[in-house]
């Protein structure tokens, strides 16, 4: 990483121009510029936190503390934090995100309310609502604990620059006292000032390491990004998806009008001809059993593209919706199959194009593999969920990863916000289930 493109002060530690750079003193200002704010801050916060304070000097001094005192003292002040800390962490929180872009390239997010309006009343009705109004009440502890660890590595700068500058300092008249020992004259500080050199990139170091943990801590506390910015890309990817699917539908439907209209139309006119050339040719002559021969495919071919298809989406499903569609599932069925739907209202043609084809995969493979003699096929919506269970009383086994199709249909679930699961222990039965979020829908 490059020092343009370096966009924390954590990123700039780890380079080796770091003191070379403008973060060892962005660093720095922002450490020396925290006492300053917790000072201010330390005003507000002691009075509201001075029943507390009351109880510690009641604690600390030789009368005891009535009990009465202490149940109602305690709670005072805790309802005194709670009323007005807000109101004191919002402009903290300002001012925070400020001097912040001291450390960081990028602005703090600052998360927004839902709803707006209300006047004053609606103002401190969501102040007092919004997680993000109880994470800036946390940062006001942070950084009026953050002034003690700020005030000691300020002091210890002071030293580092005082050592460093000590040989402009001293005088024959004014000896210094160097913490180790005494200095009275120039050459007795060069130690000292070279020892201060030494010291002056650690402190800035140090100071960069103080600044990105108070920073880290700001930008977790004030960004709001685990709350309002986490719906909205929650949001976004479920219009995406859903988008992808309607898309999918509308493209499937298009290949289902084409082959109808067009493949199909022309196959079914192949037909015609080959029959009209079967029955105007002789019956002896050599190019009859050929005629009848093709003939006799392009039927095959024919059924074959009707059963596709069919498989592509079923026109009862598209003129009927789901219950007649499983219904004809059943009685294509080679296994007795019985459909119970409770489905009262039709929902959207994605969900319903779903659970069709579970249901017909589940058939299907119930019919190849398990050697059930009785299939049972529910189909219900409660709450907005419509859920498909196939069960049948076969010998059971049955492994999604085998290639059995239903990895897939778990895959076409996902999709739409749904899940597919599977039981199928040895000896029976097996049950498939899946399950759709929906809503009702025109076709």
């Amino acid at each position: 990483m490059s020092v343009r493109n370096a966009r924390t002060i954590w990123e700039s530690v780890a380079l080796r121009r770091f003191l070379l750079t403008s973060w060892p003193w962005r660093g720095l200002s922002y450490v020396l510029s925290t006492p300053v704010v917790s000072a201010l801050v330390g005003v507000p916060v002691a009075a509201l936190c001075l029943p507390w304070l009351y109880l510690v000097f009641r604690f600390l001094g030789t009368e005891p503390i009535a009990l009465g005192e202490a149940v109602l003292v305690g709670p005072a002040g805790l309802l005194l934090v709670v009323a007005g800390g807000p109101l004191v962490a919002l402009p903290v929180a300002r001012v925070e995100r400020l001097r912040l872009r001291l450390v960081h390239a990028d602005p703090v997010p600052w998360p927004h309310s839902s709803t707006r309006g209300g006047g004053w009343t609606g103002w401190l009705r969501r102040q007092y609502t919004e997680p993000a109004t109880w994470r800036k009440l946390a940062y006001l502890v942070v950084v009026t604990l953050a002034a003690l660890p700020s005030a000691a590595l300020v002091l210890t700068m002071m030293v580092v620059v005082s050592l460093v500058i000590s040989p402009l300092l001293v005088t024959p008249d004014r000896p210094l006292a160097l913490g180790l020992g005494r200095a009275s004259t120039v050459a007795e500080t060069l130690p000292y000032s070279l020892l201060g050199v030494a010291l002056f990139p650690v402190a800035l170091y140090l100071f960069a390491g103080l600044a990105g943990l108070h920073a880290t801590a700001a930008r977790a506390l004030l960004s709001g990004v685990s709350d309002e910015r986490l719906r909205t890309e929650l949001v976004e990817v479920s219009q995406s998806r859903e988008r992808l699917v309607n898309a999918f539908e509308v493209e499937r439907r298009r290949i289902e009008r084409d082959l109808h209209d067009g493949a199909q139309q022309r196959v079914v006119s192949l037909i015609l001809q080959l029959g009209l050339a079967k029955l105007e040719m002789p019956p002896d002559s050599p190019g009859t059993e050929s005629v009848a021969n093709a003939h006799e495919q392009a039927e095959q071919l024919l059924a074959e593209l009707r059963e596709f298809i069919h498989g592509i989406h079923p026109q009862a499903l598209s003129d009927l919706g789901l219950p007649a569609a499983l219904q004809e599932l059943a009685d294509r069925s080679a296994t007795p199959v019985t459909v119970d739907c409770a489905i009262p209202e039709r929902p959207s043609g994605a969900v319903e194009g779903a659970g069709y084809f579970v249901v017909a995969e589940a058939l299907s493979n119930s019919s190849k593999h398990s050697g059930a003699t009785e299939i049972q096929v529910t189909a219900k919506v409660r709450r907005n969920v419509l859920t498909v269970e196939i069960t049948d009383n076969g010998r059971g086994g049955a492994d999604a990863g085998r290639g059995t199709g239903l990895t897939g249909l778990a895959d076409r679930a996902a999709a739409i916000g749904g899940t597919l699961s599977l039981s199928s222990p040895i000896g029976g039965p097996t049950t498939v289930r899946a399950e759709f979020p929906c809503s009702p829908g025109k076709q």
